[in-house]
């Protein structure tokens, strides 16, 4: 097995004493052909001669004649204070011709090669190019720039000069207390949750709360409501957990719960965006949140509540949590830090019914034991100290004027017939474009030019899918918009000339990530 050493990664090398070969050669042979494999890659640092004759049990004479050949031949090179690195001239390019060594990569694998069937549902992130970059209208991005990094920073080197040796290990599965204290106190407060912190559990996101409801909630088959349209990554989670997905179908009050009743009045669960729908940005009414809670108790069946960006309204107060208003256990509700910090924080939660805490916390032991301690030690700190707070406060002004930035432009940039949907809160809006060919060629067509909005056609599963993109403005300062918005007025003037052979056929792509529902 390789081992990360300081002068170098020590290659994988079998030696045998009983072998007609000399010592030297083995070890030739096997450092030539982790070069020709591509394990040791150009510019790669390798080992000193003695610390590998260390690792391989033997005098340095064998290393060293070795080196000298591989270093006479072309294979690697040395330098005085630098060690011996391999060559990023290589003599020959004896991968393709030298018939003792295993081709890989080129030629067709042999024998059979099974995969789960439930993972062919999972479109290839080749059919969503949009997904791939930060930048212009980016779903899901903050304003990275406006975090008070030194702050943090502060933080983090307390903590870890400090860290305790319990600190080392894997901490409690729901998570570290402090941390699910304050959690519990700001969702009791600021989003009417009705929680204490022993139904707290911290995750790795919000999707690991989705994967781990999945486990907990449905069995193969069992139908599952989902918003129509609504967020593909939800839906992709019970997808792949054989969930039976049922479109329920968004209006202006939200979830259309009388719709959902005639499709499938027995689902098990219910996954809902109440407080900011994804993508059209509607609030569930209030009649709706009653109807969908009365149709769970009836039915014993479960709500999921992604309470993924409430935090940010731009017209009203944030709206209390559908949470609050259940009787009857039958929420869980998700939240994540990835909208209100950064993504790559990799922290959420879940506020768990307590009769289904043990399971919950016996599918998170199978998923990873756990969140990284020193991260949560970290975040629980930011909070009681009072930067969690003010960073919102501050976010949300700015994120206001990015939205008001925005939405003028689009009016004012975009001569062409739609609306905008959901700009009064969260950190994305809709711009719908009925009559126009294929949202997914212009999301297409807009990554190549560093534009990174979300076809509003992949939101949906049925075939009645509206035509629109989705467009995030968080990661962009509000002086930066009125350019990005004319170079999608100019994306949108040429859409008709998008190869439809660049990312493949666009119609039958765009059928693929909608093909899996009832």
């Amino acid at each position: 097995m390789s081992k990360r050493v300081a002068s170098g990664i020590v290659p994988v090398i079998r030696i045998d004493r009983n072998a007609a070969m000399t010592l030297h050669r083995q070890i030739y042979d096997a450092v030539r052909t982790a070069i020709s494999e591509g394990r040791l890659r150009p510019g790669q640092q390798i080992p000193s001669s003695r610390l590998l004759a260390t690792e391989l049990g033997v005098s340095r004479v064998p290393v060293l004649d070795a080196y000298a050949q591989l270093l006479a031949e072309g294979y690697l090179t040395a330098r005085i204070g630098s060690g011996t690195t391999v060559s990023s001239q290589l003599p020959d390019r004896f991968i393709s011709t030298d018939p003792t060594l295993k081709k890989r990569g080129g030629a067709a694998l042999e024998g059979t090669r099974n995969v789960a069937q439930r993972t062919a549902i999972l479109p290839s992130p080749l059919m969503m190019p949009w997904t791939r970059k930060w930048g212009a209208f980016g779903v899901g991005q903050v304003a990275a720039d406006s975090f008070p990094l030194q702050t943090w920073s502060n933080i983090v080197a307390r903590r870890s000069k400090n860290m305790s040796v319990r600190s080392f290990g894997y901490g409690d599965p729901m998570g570290y207390l402090p941390l699910r204290q304050s959690i519990a106190e700001y969702l009791r407060t600021a989003r009417s949750v009705a929680c204490d912190a022993d139904q707290v559990l911290i995750v790795s996101g919000s999707q690991q709360a989705l994967e781990i409801s999945a486990q907990v909630l449905v069995d193969p088959g069992d139908p599952v409501w989902i918003e129509e349209p609504g967020y593909r990554f939800s839906r992709e989670v019970f997808a792949l957990s054989g969930s039976r997905l049922v479109a329920v179908p968004v209006d202006d009050q939200g979830l259309n719960v009388s719709a959902g009743i005639k499709k499938c009045r027995s689902a098990r669960v219910a996954i809902v965006t109440p407080s900011h729908q994804f993508p059209l940005g509607v609030t569930m009414s209030a009649s709706r949140r009653l109807q969908l809670l009365q149709w769970a108790q009836e039915n014993g069946s479960w709500i999921i509540e992604d309470d993924y960006d409430s935090e940010y309204r731009y017209e009203s107060a944030p709206i209390s949590s559908l949470q609050g208003l259940d009787n009857h256990e039958r929420v869980i509700y998700i939240g994540t830090f990835s909208k209100v910090l950064f993504p790559s924080l990799r922290i959420g939660y879940v506020v768990v019914p307590r009769d289904l805490l043990r399971h919950y916390v016996a599918v998170r032991r199978v998923t990873d034991l756990g969140s990284a301690s020193l991260t949560q030690e970290v975040l629980a700190e930011f909070i009681s100290e009072g930067h969690f707070e003010r960073h919102i406060r501050r976010m949300r002004v700015l994120y206001k004027e990015r939205r008001s930035a925005l939405v003028e432009s689009l009016s004012s940039e975009l001569d062409v017939a739609g609306e905008v949907l959901g700009a009064e809160a969260g950190l994305h809006l809709t711009r719908t474009l009925p009559g126009m060919e294929s949202d997914y060629d212009i999301a297409v067509r807009a990554a190549s030019q560093n534009l990174w909005m979300w076809p509003l056609s992949s939101a949906y599963i049925g075939g009645a899918a509206r035509n629109g993109l989705i467009l995030g403005f968080g990661s962009t300062q509000a002086a930066d918009i009125p350019a990005a918005v004319r170079k999608l007025r100019d994306v949108l003037l040429n859409v008709g000339s998008v190869e439809s052979g660049v990312f493949g056929n666009s119609g039958s792509q765009v059928a693929e990530t909608r093909r899996f529902g009832s």
